[in-house]
């Protein structure tokens, strides 16, 4: 399974517009060779590097396993809780110095039943035994 972007490569840095410097829309991300027996697709986006401890930015759930693409004006799968207490997806925005950004998508073999309140750590429990897959893209940040 591929995930990857046409904002930035692997490695690279996130551009404004994708930040909440810019315009805090999430990038367009690409999708591809999803198992078969794929049911659904997740991903999460963290910061490992933030001053409290990984900081969620997006979670999302139930995605078909079909879709192509996930990011701005692109409404698939269920939207969950980030850290800056709202649902839907926030950029980053580190408080100093040079952030890495995780998109990590799973693939699952389920459909999964959660409140769109639910954040990280349910969504981490509900998937819990049901990954067949998983591919990262992972972008920096620097204000």
């Amino acid at each position: 399974m591929n995930l990857s972007s046409t904002a930035f490569s692997d490695g690279e840095a996130i551009p404004s517009p994708f930040t909440c410097s810019g315009r805090d829309i999430a990038p367009s991300l690409s999708i591809s060779d999803v198992p078969g027996q794929a049911k659904s697709l997740s991903l999460i986006m963290d910061d490992p590097d933030a001053p409290v401890g990984t900081f969620v930015h997006w979670v999302v759930w139930n995605i078909p396993p079909d879709a192509k693409e996930l990011g701005h004006g692109i409404n698939k799968g269920v939207q969950g809780m980030t850290d800056f207490g709202r649902i839907g997806y926030g950029g980053p925005c580190p408080p100093s110095g040079k952030h890495r950004y995780y998109f990590k998508l799973y693939a699952l073999d389920c459909m999964l039943q959660l409140s769109e309140h639910a954040g990280k750590r349910e969504l981490e429990q509900a998937m819990k035994g049901h990954i067949l897959a998983q591919a990262q893209l992972m972008g920096t940040y620097t204000r």
